[in-house]
C-alpha cells in the first residue's frame, strides 16, 4: 500500500535540488519525488470551467488551506486580501514576507494550486 501523499512539502527549483544532492543525495531524491507526485496530484484535479461563474472569496478558503500548509513549513503563512476581475489578491506573512523566495513561492506554490483549480483567475498577486 502506497503512503499518503504529503502536500507541505515545499516546491524546490531543479538548481535547488542540485544544490541540496551535493550534501544530502537521499533528502534531494526524496524530495524531488514528493514534489513529482504532488505536481501529478495537482495536475489530476478536476479543474472547474474556464467560461464558469468566477468563484467567491469563501470558495477559496481550501485551497489556501493547502497553500497555507505549505507555506508555515518553512515558517510562512498566507491571507486572502480580496478577489476583483479574476486577480487574487493575497498577502504572504511571517517568514514570508521579505523572504527572497517569495515570488517563486506564490508563483509556484499559490498560483499554481489556485489557478489548477479555478482557472477564471488569471493572476495571484501579493499585497506587502
Amino acid at each position: 500500500m502506497a503512503a499518503p501523499l504529503k502536500t507541505d512539502a515545499p516546491f524546490y527549483t531543479e538548481a535547488e535540488l542540485d544544490q541540496l544532492e551535493a550534501t544530502d543525495a537521499v533528502a534531494a531524491v526524496r524530495i524531488a519525488r514528493e514534489q513529482l507526485l504532488l505536481k501529478k496530484r495537482l495536475l489530476s484535479q478536476v479543474a472547474v470551467n474556464a467560461a464558469g461563474p468566477m468563484p467567491q472569496l469563501q470558495e477559496l478558503e481550501p485551497v489556501i488551506d493547502e497553500v497555507r500548509s505549505i507555506l508555515r513549513r518553512d515558517g510562512g503563512d498566507i491571507e486572502l486580501v480580496g478577489l476583483e476581475l479574476g486577480i487574487l489578491t493575497v498577502r504572504l506573512k511571517g517568514s514570508c514576507s521579505g523572504c527572497p523566495r517569495a515570488p517563486l513561492d506564490l508563483k509556484q506554490v499559490v498560483e499554481t494550486l489556485v489557478r489548477g483549480r479555478y482557472p477564471q483567475i488569471t493572476a495571484v498577486r501579493n499585497l506587502f
